[in-house]
């Protein structure tokens, strides 16, 4: 078997909108830096993803210096938008859970709500005190994310997509594959392993970086999502359905923390640690 290597980096500066792909990133420890510190809030401060307005796929945010970005989408014209003052904050309801994060000016508000043709807010955290913990039942103490959905950050495998792929292609929906990588959006894609081979991983080295593997990924509505058009099929929810669960939930690659800071680039050599 070949060695496992990293074969892409993948940061979404904006939760739920297009993701950004890098040669490396740097690593924090809640989550790839510039990695979902942003998000859209509706009237109600409850976090907006592509699980109620799949349309956010075809939006992009692109990094400024000093953590801002550049929103766009076809026919609408790009606005930038700095970091807001950490003067006040507001309670961002994310999955049930409060978080408080600083509201961006009304002109990107005026943007979002223009594009998802509702009433739509930007926040940003950034604060060390405004970032929420781990989901407690698999974290330890002091372990913290931005506005992922739970965990700093998530990885997949090659081989995997390849034996989904080939699943899908034996069902009654193989019309709907191959499906690509970005509709599990993860942040680190590994090849060089066998299938399925993350299952068994609780402890991983990325180049200079070790990440301790808290729990398979659950998936959602999203993963059926095409992220170029924001249409929606069945695939591939309905063969993990069939082939992937644990606890309960479908599955597919695996959510990370980080154990200490560095540096991940592709090509880094993957090594099980545990």
């Amino acid at each position: 078997m070949s060695t496992p290597v990293l074969r892409s980096v993948h940061v979404h500066p904006v939760k739920a909108m297009r993701a950004l792909t890098y040669p490396e990133a740097e690593v924090q420890l809640w989550g790839l830096a510039g990695d979902r510190r942003w998000t859209v809030v509706d009237a109600a401060g409850k976090v907006v993803t592509q699980r109620r307005h799949p349309r956010m796929a075809l939006a992009t945010a692109e990094p400024l210096p000093g953590g801002g970005i550049v929103l766009s989408a076809a026919g609408h014209p790009p606005l930038a938008v700095e970091v807001p003052h950490p003067s006040a904050t507001v309670t961002v309801d994310v999955f049930d859970r409060p978080v408080e994060a600083v509201p961006a000016g009304p002109d990107a508000a005026a943007w979002l709500s223009a594009f998802l043709e509702g009433d739509f807010r930007l926040v940003h955290m950034d604060a060390p005190e405004h970032r929420r913990p781990v989901d407690p039942a698999y974290a330890l103490p002091g372990e913290t994310v931005s506005f992922a959905d739970g965990y700093p950050l998530l990885v997949t495998t090659t081989a995997s997509l390849d034996a989904l792929n080939s699943l899908i292609a034996r069902g009654d929906l193989a019309e709907e594959g191959p499906l690509p990588m970005n509709r599990f959006r993860p942040n680190l894609v590994i090849g060089g392993t066998e299938p399925w081979a993350e299952d068994d991983w609780t402890r991983i080295a990325v180049g200079e970086v070790t990440f301790r593997v808290a729990r398979p990924c659950g998936r959602c509505v999203v993963t059926t999502t095409d992220q170029s058009t924001a249409a929606r099929g069945k695939e591939p929810l309905r063969t993990l359905a069939r082939h992937r669960k644990s606890d309960g939930r479908v599955v597919f690659g695996q959510n990370l923390v980080p154990e200490h800071t560095g540096t991940v680039r592709v090509g880094d050599a993957v090594k099980i640690l545990d």
